[in-house]
């Protein structure tokens, strides 16, 4: 929930880090990669989603990348125990407001996107091994 109770979203504070390097002349997007694993995949994946251009590269290993389809599902392991983070998306507002990060669901047509190094486990207990495959399918 706290993701909802109006602070700065991680995307957002990981963007404000980055963009001033770059305006400072300290790197440039074709220097600057990005890489995030489960939960740290779903903040790169959301930051690139808001601005591809940023970065040259990125990583996301076993990437928590469809958030709202995964945490409505109450039979999948650790997904419910989860809720009192997250907020449970069977109620619209925690639903409408992971939709409005979710990287499976803000992938932008026509974007020129980094090159993308998607990792998935088959035996992983909480990001199932099709979560980066149907990124990389979007």
């Amino acid at each position: 929930r706290w993701l909802v109770d109006d602070e700065a979203s991680d995307e957002t504070n990981t963007l404000n880090a980055v963009e001033p390097s770059i305006g400072k002349g300290i790197t440039t997007p074709s220097q600057l990669s990005c890489e995030g694993r489960s939960a740290g995949g779903l903040l790169v994946g959301a930051s690139l989603n808001q601005h591809p251009e940023l970065f040259r590269a990125a990583i996301l290993g076993v990437p928590f990348v469809d958030v709202a389809c995964t945490m409505i599902d109450a039979s999948i392991p650790l997904t419910v125990a989860e809720w009192e983070e997250w907020g449970n998306p069977n109620e619209g507002r925690y639903f409408d407001y992971m939709m409005s990060y979710c990287p499976m669901r803000n992938v932008k047509e026509n974007a020129k996107y980094p090159s993308c190094l998607l990792l998935g486990g088959l035996h992983d207990p909480r990001v199932a091994y099709w979560e980066p495959a149907k990124l990389a399918a979007t």
